[in-house]
């Protein structure tokens, strides 16, 4: 059993096999295990051989077409080791022997690499300086874990053959059925199996296949991580997670694309949803409300890509914002006052800045009394008030027909009798449904936008409403923003993976046909610490927003020395 890796002369990755038989062609031809294109490429170009001590490659004398191993035209050549580099014409190619056994000991190790330097001399044409040869084997971690991969699709196989003899229908059981006795099958399989390597631990190859076939694979562990707040799936065999703000990248892999898609296939199908070659990019979610993005070929050009942005498990509050060092006491106290009063608001921020976060935090000064309808793409809010309605967008199915847009969801909560109106994300003519809806007695709406700062977020909020096509002039549209959002809170994710909120601005009105604003606290980045995270104070600017006015002349009393201009709140 041997690994082929494959790439062009630019560096584009060709293909990734797993061969299984004791030969394999390298060629053009449709009976090639590699296939590779070009004029100078024979249809049997080239053949790789299995024997007991490795893999060796045989030159088939091609029209015009020669193979080289380490930059040296060739006949024969082998045992082949991981770190050779084959070329045919404008390829590279890697072969890996999966099948090896460990030297028993120090002494037949060395006999491993003399033999091996004899048989790699044993060519038609000269080698070069090679006198040292390394021996085939790899006993690395990296072939440990390439074994895994290749054990998990051989019994993943026997799976399918043992249900399919067996005539299950995996359709009618539930999770906790299918995992038994998925769970059994495995273990018969690998009990069985006389040439199961003694590097592996049978028990964690079944706890990872079983989670590759019933689950989500390599990513439950990461999902069951608190500390990790984003998944990201490049590829089967690249997978990357971001903990604590910064970036890392897993040293477990899918076994194969394949078993990428099955993965995001048991996502998206109890949703009512679906990914193929006529719909290859989707918008989902876990049941816990973790937002998942999926995207796979022909759009994917390294194979089926899943984005996961996994939702908190325990309810936020705002003291959980301060503790992170992501807002002021005063800063929180003033927006938990914002929303009991009815304040329309808009979160914006850039991608992965925390707007849905905030959002649920926000909601959480809803008086229960009020009826809530939060509409959404894919639902993430989790709101605990008792009169709540969650309306979630819906694609369209296979014959394009059926699409639910967050548009229509917007305009029909109008008649569901709302006290408050919260949708995810305004990202398209629901902008102006939003806006119509906190200017007609649905005060107290919140939503988030896409935007790197306030003035930006109002620049944008009128695009939006244009890609509504009621052609109204800007004036119109901007008299309408500024009537109906009163507040612009700021969320931004810096470098170092600190989120905070750095600005909070009142939309005051509108002047010579622009939107005035009035900030009132602001972040003051000083500096950066020991730690690479950054540093500054939360202040107020001394502005007093209109609200807490128009409070004070109904009587209720409201602290105004909280706005006072200071160095830090």
């Amino acid at each position: 059993m041997f690994e082929i890796e494959a790439w062009t002369s630019t560096g584009k990755k060709v293909e990734k096999i797993i061969c299984r038989d004791k030969e394999a062609i390298i060629g053009k031809g449709a009976e090639s295990k590699l296939r590779l294109y070009g004029w100078r490429v024979g249809s049997n170009h080239a053949q790789l051989k299995e024997n007991d001590d490795g893999i060796y490659i045989y030159n088939n004398k091609s029209k015009g077409g020669s193979t080289f191993v380490n930059d040296v035209e060739l006949e024969e050549y082998g045992p082949l080791s991981s770190n050779d580099e084959i070329r045919i014409q404008n390829y590279i190619i890697k072969i890996t022997h999966l099948g090896a056994k460990k030297p028993t000991s120090p002494s037949s190790n060395e006999d491993v690499g003399d033999t091996q330097t004899l048989k790699r001399n044993n060519v038609s044409k000269p080698v070069a300086n090679n006198s040292k040869a390394e021996p085939f084997v790899d006993s690395t971690e990296a072939k440990v874990q390439k074994l895994y991969k290749v054990w998990q699709s051989t019994i993943h196989e026997q799976l399918l053959q043992q249900m399919d003899l067996r005539r299950l229908n995996v359709h009618e059981m539930t999770d906790e059925e299918l995992r038994v006795i998925t769970k059994k099958t495995f273990t018969e399989v690998v009990s069985k199996n006389k040439d199961f390597p003694s590097e592996l631990d049978k028990d964690e190859l079944i706890k990872r296949a079983l989670a590759e076939a019933v689950g989500l694979g390599p990513l439950e562990p990461m999902l069951e991580d608190d500390g990790i707040s984003e998944i990201m799936v490049n590829s089967a065999d690249e997978i990357f997670y971001e903990k604590e703000g910064r970036l890392f990248k897993s040293d477990v892999t899918f076994s194969s694309d394949q078993a990428v898609l099955y993965a995001i296939e048991r996502i998206v199908t109890p949703l009512g949803r679906r990914i193929d070659e006529g719909s290859p990019l989707v918008d989902a979610r876990l049941k816990d409300g973790s937002r998942v993005n999926a995207i796979i070929p022909p759009l994917a050009l390294k194979g089926p890509s899943i984005t996961i942005r996994k939702f908190m498990k325990d309810k936020l509050h705002g003291d959980d914002l301060i503790n992170f060092g992501s807002a002021s006491n005063v800063m929180m106290e003033f927006i938990n006052q914002a929303v009991a009063n009815r304040q329309n608001i808009v979160v914006s921020g850039g991608t992965g800045s925390g707007k849905t976060t905030l959002l649920n935090i926000l909601s959480n000064s809803i008086p229960d009394h009020e009826r809530i309808v939060t509409i959404e793409d894919s639902a993430e809010l989790k709101l605990y008030q008792p009169n709540l309605v969650s309306l979630e967008s819906r694609p369209p199915n296979q014959e394009g027909k059926g699409e639910i847009s967050i548009r229509e969801l917007v305009k029909n909560s109008l008649r569901m009798r709302p006290d408050r109106i919260v949708v995810g994300e305004c990202r398209g003519g629901e902008a102006l449904d939003m806006m119509q809806a906190m200017n007609t007695g649905h005060d107290g709406s919140l939503t988030t936008l896409h935007a790197n700062s306030a003035v930006d977020c109002l620049s944008r909020l009128e695009v939006l409403i244009l890609m509504a096509e009621m052609d109204l002039p800007s004036r119109a549209i901007r008299e309408q923003i500024a009537s109906s959002v009163d507040l612009i809170i700021q969320q931004t994710r810096f470098p170092c993976g600190s989120r905070k909120i750095t600005s909070i601005c009142e939309v005051t009105g509108i002047d010579n046909g622009k939107i005035q604003l009035g900030e009132i606290f602001r972040f003051e980045q000083k500096s950066y610490g020991e730690d690479g995270k950054v540093q500054g104070d939360f202040v107020a600017t001394g502005q007093i927003p209109s609200f807490y006015e128009a409070l004070r002349k109904k009587g209720i009393q409201m602290n105004i020395n909280v706005f006072t201009k200071d160095e830090g709140i």
